[in-house]
């Protein structure tokens, strides 16, 4: 399988179109990002149309030739460069030597919540890229239908963000740059109940719903708010319910990933029983 010449220079064109995608601001002006490491461009090169561009160290051709073969039978354009011009494009210390230029994959809200999605998870000021990102990967791992992030909420593209969704990004729709009301209203519309994550007064129990008239068999659009804050009031008005994750032990709250996870899956498993 013969690889192209290696580009050792980093003021390569490819290379310096590629590492403006390293910022929001670049990754906007030309509707692509980047997905970094084996895992990533794995789950990016099995979607169809997802890569514009793949860039490999020898090494790491040398490791994953069915990513040189992926690219050549699918006429992606494949760069081979040295170490020090893949730090270029990587935003972790030690790569892994493998990255890849993606079409933006975002969807419009109304091509997901419909009158037939069963699960979708909204991130409604969500600022930290890690708890974004491993709460897509928990989504698709539940079966949801789509995960939406608020205008207001982290860049679905930040590097930090792809990585933490460990390739699940490529598998759930996601929709961006809307207004919370806009959401729920919708999901309303579409028969879905709306239900807050928040550990308020009025929350029903997680683990008791039932006690409280709370049904996790419904079609349900979970909100999950701001890490430090949660949820606002004027944000809790917009939707039906609150539910809280109940703590058995002294901690004081949980991580809002750690949180989300559980929400999410109490759902998927009630509507499948």
């Amino acid at each position: 399988m013969k690889l192209p010449d290696v580009i050792s220079s980093p003021q390569s064109k490819r290379i310096k179109n590629a590492a403006k995608l390293l910022s929001r601001r670049g990754r906007r002006a030309a509707g692509r990002f980047l997905a970094e490491g084996p895992q990533a461009v794995r789950e990016a090169l099995a979607s169809p149309d997802a890569v514009d561009e793949l860039f490999l160290t020898e090494a790491a051709a040398e490791s994953h030739p069915e990513f040189v073969a992926a690219a050549q039978d699918s006429r992606i354009f494949l760069s081979i460069v040295t170490e020090e011009v893949l730090t270029e494009l990587a935003s972790t210390v030690n790569s892994q030597g493998v990255v890849a230029v993606c079409r933006t994959l975002d969807v419009d809200l109304t091509s997901v919540v419909t009158k037939d999605a069963q699960l979708i998870v909204v991130l409604s000021q969500v600022r930290d890229p890690g708890n974004a990102g491993t709460i897509i990967r928990l989504a698709d791992a539940a079966g949801a239908d789509a995960v939406v992030l608020t205008s207001s909420s982290v860049d679905v593209y930040n590097d930090k963000t792809v990585r933490s969704t460990a390739g699940s990004l490529f598998h759930i729709p996601v929709v961006i740059g809307v207004g919370l009301p806009e959401v729920t209203e919708l999901a309303r519309a579409r028969g879905l109940q709306v239900l807050a994550a928040d550990g308020n007064d009025a929350a029903h129990d997680l683990h008791h719903p039932w006690e409280t008239g709370l049904d996790l068999s419904a079609r349900t659009a979970w909100v999950f708010g701001n890490e430090a804050w949660g949820m606002r009031p004027e944000d809790l008005e917009v939707t039906d319910a609150s539910v809280a994750v109940p703590i058995y032990g002294q901690a004081e709250s949980l991580n809002l990933a750690t949180a989300a996870g559980i929400c999410i899956f109490e759902s998927a498993r009630n509507q499948r029983m």
